[in-house]
């Protein structure tokens, strides 16, 4: 989650070093050290069908993510109101990976992103809402006790976004920083346990955000073998790469928690994110180039 009006096309370096995941939520994040690429201009693309067809497929994925992220938050939501903590804690982590997928077009929309998914110090104490207010509420403090008014605001906002997803701008330019960003959202809060400081389900995240970037190359995917097959290919291996290198840490239908994993676990996961994240920021001149 990141507060971007603009989003830098960044790549992640391979020099990735965690401190290990039993890290306490109060002790400083592992530090991430990026290198950035100079960003290239990116020239509107609507003359061209394939282009044209990915952000039209794109918003329907989008609002597909909508409706189910209304769903499971509604289920979430209801927990919280009738006390039931264990039923809340649940029902949390699955329903923010239906909005961990589409976040770059959060991101797009104003304030929506920090109001569903700011941190703890994102924003001043009085703004602070969203579902991390309620990690916290659940998790830290144990109850659901004067929650109710951020558990209604957080289902407006989903229900807002749902709304807005049916008009906002839906280019290329979104379709290509949104994949890359979403690597990055994973790479500066996810891989180091910092995005769930209090449930430590981080991994329901990074799944979530690989999907959804995964989900913006296989929709570009026709635009980008038309130009360099062989960068789709490079591009679909690592993918599958990161996906199997998730695989064993998958817990029925979700993930066992971010500390359950060794400081050599989170390390292949963060060189699996640097092997795809190269290429991956190589999108943008192909498709728009």
């Amino acid at each position: 989650m990141k507060f971007l009006k603009s989003i830098t096309t960044t790549v992640i370096c391979s020099a990735v070093l965690l401190s290990g995941c039993g890290t306490d939520s109060a002790k400083p994040a592992a530090s991430i050290s990026a290198t950035p690429t100079p960003q290239a201009t990116i020239a509107p693309a609507a003359d061209n069908s394939l282009i044209t067809a990915a952000t039209e497929q794109y918003r329907k994925f989008a609002i597909e993510q909508c409706d189910l992220f209304i769903k499971s938050t509604t289920e979430f939501v209801n927990a919280i109101k009738s006390g039931d903590i264990e039923k809340a804690k649940e029902l949390y982590a699955p329903s923010r990976m239906f909005y961990e997928r589409i976040e770059p077009i959060a991101e797009a929309l104003g304030d929506l992103d920090p109001n569903i998914d700011a941190r703890e110090g994102d924003v001043s104490d009085d703004e602070w809402r969203g579902f991390h207010r309620l990690e916290k509420a659940l998790w830290v403090d144990k109850t659901t006790k004067d929650q109710e008014t951020f558990a209604d605001q957080l289902l407006a906002d989903a229900k807002l976004l749902r709304a807005k997803v049916e008009t906002v701008e839906i280019d290329s330019t979104l379709l290509v920083t949104g994949a890359v960003e979403l690597l990055n959202e994973v790479s500066s809060s996810k891989v180091t346990g910092e995005e769930e400081r209090y449930s430590h389900t981080d991994l329901y995240d990074f799944a979530a955000n690989v999907e959804g970037a995964n989900k913006i190359f296989e929709l570009l995917k026709p635009a980008i073998d038309q130009k360099d097959p062989s960068l789709a290919t490079k591009i679909e291996t690592q993918f599958k790469s990161l996906t199997e290198a998730l695989a064993p840490y998958k817990k029925g239908d979700g993930y066992v928690l971010y500390t359950d994993l060794t400081p050599e676990q989170t390390k292949k996961l963060s060189q699996e994110l640097d092997a795809l994240a190269e290429p991956l920021s190589n999108i943008g001149k192909i498709v728009e180039g």
